[in-house]
């Protein structure tokens, strides 16, 4: 009876990883967004005159916190389309990848660097039953003005990433795709000039933001 016992615990003790590990629920696509946004506003409050003073290491910690929760393949892949992602090789595929990323960091970074804590507020969780859902914030500018932010987050391998977001009613997803198919005209198609040159098209799509966010403020 008692070796009999001893074999039961032992049983319940090997399975306990396994009970804790299925317990755990992976975070929801709500969480993921909070919990990204506060852990980079409270890094930032901490280092901002640090980062003012180098950029670099903000985009590099800006990519730490946010680079996980992106899924930076399927928006690459986006942008690019069908059209020039099956032309393009592996080794093409993964410059622009590393590219986008880059730019993107830096993109939202020289926003962030002028946000001076006026407010940010994410909206309460919606469905997430299915493999793709949003999550909502609202960000008061300097203005005073209260702009809406839309995040678009698909579940890939059980894990919600991000796809797209849409910045005051902005569709940042649709404009890199407008600017990646104008770049590959004024290239004459050539796929390497257009991923090396990319940091300028999304130098341009930060001025388009900037330019429709002032017009809607006034």
């Amino acid at each position: 009876m008692i070796s009999t016992l001893r074999r039961g615990l032992l049983v319940l003790l090997a399975a306990l990883p396994l009970m804790a590990g299925a317990a755990v629920a992976a975070p929801s696509a709500h969480d993921i967004v909070l919990d990204t946004t506060t852990r980079l506003l409270a890094d930032l409050a901490t280092n901002k005159e640090k980062y003012k003073q180098s950029p670099s290491e903000f985009y590099d910690a800006l990519n730490g916190i946010v680079g996980p929760v992106v899924d930076a393949d399927g928006i690459s892949r986006s942008i690019m389309t069908v059209k020039y992602s099956r032309k393009a090789t592996p080794a093409q595929m993964q410059t622009f990848q590393d590219n986008f990323k880059r730019s993107l960091m830096q993109f939202y970074g020289n926003a962030l660097l002028e946000y001076n804590n006026q407010g940010i507020v994410v909206s309460p969780a919606k469905d997430e039953s299915g493999n793709r859902t949003s999550v909502d914030m609202q960000v008061k500018g300097n203005n005073g003005s209260v702009y809406p932010v839309s995040y678009t987050l698909e579940k890939i391998n059980g894990e919600w990433k991000v796809r797209n977001v849409i910045i005051n009613g902005i569709n940042i997803g649709k404009l890199f795709r407008d600017q990646f198919a104008d770049a590959m005209q004024r290239n004459g198609n050539d796929l390497d000039k257009t991923i090396n040159g990319w940091a300028g098209e999304v130098a341009k799509a930060k001025e388009v933001t900037e330019k429709a966010s002032e017009e809607k403020a006034q």
